[in-house]
C-alpha cells in the first residue's frame, strides 16, 4: 500500500459559495494565475473557512469558469469555493470584497441551490462590449455587416502550439455596431468553444473581410457570461440558485 499523509483528513465540504466577480482598470492586464493567487490570499485574510482537498499537497477548493482574456476587463467572472463551515454569503462576498484591491470587486455571492446542477453547465457564452477609440460607427457598421454575411471568415489564433486557423463566424451569435463618446462600439453575443473566439479574433475578421484596422487599441469589456437560448437570451448563471433560496425562505416561513 502506498503511504498516507500524516494528520487528520481536511474537514468535508459543508457548503459550496458561487461569486461573481469584476476585474477593472490595470488589473485587466493581470493573468489569470496572478488574479487566482490574489484571490486566494484574500480568501485567506478575510478568515473563509475553506475546504481543502485531501493529499499531501492540499489545495483549496476553488474552481474558475471561463476566464476571460488577460488585456480584457470583466464584469462578469465566475468561480465557486467549497467552505467547511457554513457561512452567510453576504458576509463572505462584504469580507472578501474589503480584502481585495479596488479594481477586483465581489460583485455577487450565493450559496449553490440544492439540484440546480453545475455552474459550469449554465456557462457557454459571452456577452461583449469593445470600444474601438479612432473609429466611427460609420467605418464599423459596413465592416461587421459583411463578416456576418460571411458562411466562414478564417483568421490566424495564436495558440500555445503556434498560430492555427480558425473559422471565427460561427461563434459569434449576434453582433451590432453603436456609438459611444467619441469611439465606435461593438457588442457581440459569443459562444464559448474551443478554439475560444475572443474579441481580437472577432476584429482580426473584421480586418480580413473589409479591411477595418483601428487606429488605436481596442477597450473590451466582458458584460456577462450564461447560456444562450433560442430567443438569443443570455440567462444569469446564478438566477437557479436564487430562485432555490427563495424556496427555502418560503419553506422555512
Amino acid at each position: 500500500m502506498g503511504r498516507q499523509p500524516d494528520g487528520p483528513p481536511p474537514p468535508p465540504t459543508v457548503q459550496k459559495l458561487r461569486i461573481r466577480y469584476a476585474k477593472r482598470g490595470r488589473l485587466r492586464f493581470a493573468s489569470h494565475r496572478d488574479l487566482a493567487r490574489t484571490l486566494e490570499r484574500a480568501l485567506r485574510r478575510a478568515g473563509v473557512p475553506m475546504a481543502f482537498s485531501a493529499g499531501f499537497s492540499p489545495h483549496p477548493k476553488i474552481s474558475y469558469l471561463g476566464a476571460a482574456p488577460t488585456g480584457a476587463a470583466s464584469e462578469a467572472e465566475y468561480c465557486e469555493i467549497g467552505v467547511s463551515v457554513r457561512c452567510d454569503p453576504e458576509a463572505v462576498r462584504a469580507g472578501l470584497d474589503a480584502s481585495l484591491p479596488e479594481e477586483l470587486a465581489i460583485l455577487e455571492c450565493v450559496e449553490a441551490g440544492e439540484g440546480t446542477g453545475s455552474l459550469a453547465d449554465r456557462i457557454d457564452t459571452s456577452v461583449w462590449r469593445v470600444e474601438l477609440p479612432g473609429l466611427s460607427v460609420d467605418e464599423l457598421r459596413p465592416a461587421l455587416e459583411e463578416f456576418l454575411a460571411r458562411d466562414v471568415v478564417t483568421v490566424a489564433k495564436r495558440t500555445k502550439n503556434g498560430l492555427k486557423d480558425i473559422d471565427a463566424r460561427p461563434s459569434v451569435a449576434s453582433a451590432s455596431a453603436g456609438e459611444g463618446a467619441g469611439c465606435a462600439i461593438l457588442h457581440m453575443v459569443v459562444r464559448q468553444g474551443t478554439p475560444a473566439v475572443r474579441p481580437d479574433d472577432v476584429l482580426a475578421a473584421l480586418a480580413a473581410v473589409a479591411d477595418l484596422h483601428p487606429p488605436l487599441p481596442p477597450r473590451a469589456v466582458r458584460e456577462a457570461q450564461g447560456r444562450l437560448d433560442d430567443t438569443g437570451t443570455v440567462a444569469d448563471p446564478l438566477g437557479p440558485d436564487r430562485a432555490a433560496r427563495l424556496l427555502r425562505e418560503h419553506a422555512a416561513i
